[in-house]
């Protein structure tokens, strides 16, 4: 057998060492989103800020922004949600390009009005050209109110309602986590 082949141990570790190394250099180097966020980008954050604080406005009690409704879709968008990913991407620059077509402002700018027209446009389904097409804006909208409710009155540990704000305003108790109790008889 040939010796001269085979890898010594403290090769090995050196190997193992520099490869790992390698690996956290390449991981340091990978592009960064801002502000701590997985997959959106600070555009798309403003924008879906905007649409979440549209969705459920503030009052006595935190809007959708404040209550996490943009952290929760970044980070769902990273895991369970990836399969979204490309409807987001769609929807978020039809909106865009289409406020600036029709205002000649992005959403972020509109008026609260404007805001709710537009959307209430979506909702409905009326916008139904360019990207718009085969019912989309009613499909897209639905998405972004679904995830938004989900955010705000879901469980803080997947990303949206901090401090259990939805929670407190409705009067409830933190539910306990459901999952892997053990039960004694």
């Amino acid at each position: 057998m040939d010796t001269g082949s085979k890898l010594s141990r403290r090769d090995f570790i050196k190997l193992a060492t520099l490869g790992f190394g390698s690996l956290s250099l390449a991981a340091g180097c990978a592009p960064q989103h801002p502000a701590g966020r997985a997959v959106l980008s600070d555009d798309d954050a403003g924008l879906l800020g905007a649409i979440a604080d549209r969705i459920i406005p503030a009052d006595a009690w935190p809007g959708g922004r404040e209550n996490g409704v943009v952290s929760f879709i970044d980070r769902q968008l990273a895991g369970p949600y990836r399969r979204f990913r490309r409807e987001y991407r769609r929807g978020l620059d039809a909106m865009t390009g289409t406020c600036l077509e029709k205002y000649r402002k992005r959403f972020e700018a509109l008026s609260t009005e404007e805001q709710n027209s537009f959307l209430r446009e979506m909702e409905s389904g009326r916008l139904r050209d360019g990207d718009w097409k085969g019912g989309f804006s009613n499909r897209f909208f639905e998405m972004l109110r679904s995830h938004a409710m989900q955010a705000y009155y879901g469980s803080p540990r997947h990303g949206g309602n901090p401090n259990y704000a939805s929670y407190k305003m409705m009067g409830i108790d933190y539910p306990p986590i459901i999952g892997q109790n053990r039960y004694r008889f």
